[in-house]
C-alpha cells in the first residue's frame, strides 16, 4: 500500500502508522516509513539537530520543507509499500502558520497529480476536547500546535482533505478509538481503495 495519513497533531497519525508497520511486519509486508515532516523531525534527528532545525530562518525552513516534499514524492514511486505521515497536506497547513509566516510559498497540493494513482489518503480527525486532553495527558517532546489553534487546525485539515485531488481517500474519527480499533477501521475501510495486488493479498489472508 501507498498511504498518506494526515490530521491535526494528537489525532492519531503516528499511532496508525505504527500499527500499520507492525501489521505489515507480521505478514512479511515491509513498508518504507517517513513520519518526519513536522519541524523539528522527531523520527531521525538528535536533540542538537532538532534545536538547529527550530532555529532556522523562516526562508530556510520553507526551502527545506519544499525539498523534502519533492524527494518523498519520488519515494512514492520507488516503493510499493510506503507510509507517509502528514506529508504535503500537513505542510500546507502548518508551514504558513508556524514555520514561515509571510514567506511566499508554492501550492503543495499541486504535487498530487504526480503521485501514483493507487495512493490512499487517510484523514484522521477527533473532537477538539479530545485533542486537548491527549495533548495534556501525553504531551509530545515538542508540541507544535497551540491550544487556541485546535478548532482552526481541525477545520483546515478537513478543508484540505476535501480539496485533495487524490481519488482514493476516506476519513476516520479517532475520538473514541483505541489503537487496535483504529488499525482495524483502517483495514476495513481501505479495502475498497486497494490496488489489485494489495486486495488479493488482503483477501488471501481472510481465506487461507
Amino acid at each position: 500500500m501507498r498511504v498518506i495519513v494526515v490530521g491535526c497533531e494528537y489525532s492519531g497519525v503516528t499511532t496508525l502508522i505504527d500499527g500499520l508497520m507492525a501489521w505489515g511486519d507480521e505478514r512479511g509486508i515491509y513498508h518504507h516509513l517517513d513520519d518526519h515532516f513536522t519541524i523539528p523531525d522527531s523520527q531521525h534527528l538528535e536533540p542538537v539537530d532538532r534545536a538547529m532545525m527550530l532555529n532556522l530562518t523562516p526562508l530556510l525552513k520553507e526551502r527545506f520543507q519544499r525539498f523534502q516534499l519533492v524527494y518523498h514524492l519520488r519515494l512514492l514511486h520507488l516503493f510499493d509499500h510506503i507510509l507517509l505521515g502528514g506529508f504535503h497536506i500537513e505542510e500546507e497547513i502548518y508551514g504558513p502558520h508556524y514555520y514561515y509566516p509571510g514567506v511566499p510559498t508554492i501550492g503543495v497540493r499541486e504535487y498530487e497529480p504526480e503521485m501514483p494513482a493507487d495512493t490512499i489518503l487517510v484523514h484522521l480527525t477527533a473532537r477538539a476536547d479530545v485533542i486537548r486532553t491527549r495533548m495534556q495527558q501525553n504531551p509530545h517532546s515538542h508540541t507544535l500546535i497551540n491550544d487556541g489553534d485546535i478548532p482552526m487546525l481541525l477545520d483546515k485539515f478537513q478543508q484540505k482533505y476535501r480539496e485533495s485531488w487524490i481519488k482514493q481517500k476516506f476519513e476516520i474519527d479517532t475520538s473514541a478509538l483505541t489503537p487496535a480499533e483504529l488499525l482495524q477501521q483502517f483495514l476495513d475501510r481501505s479495502q475498497p481503495h486497494l490496488n489489485t495486488r494489495d486486495l488479493l493479498t488482503r483477501l488471501a489472508e481472510k481465506n487461507p
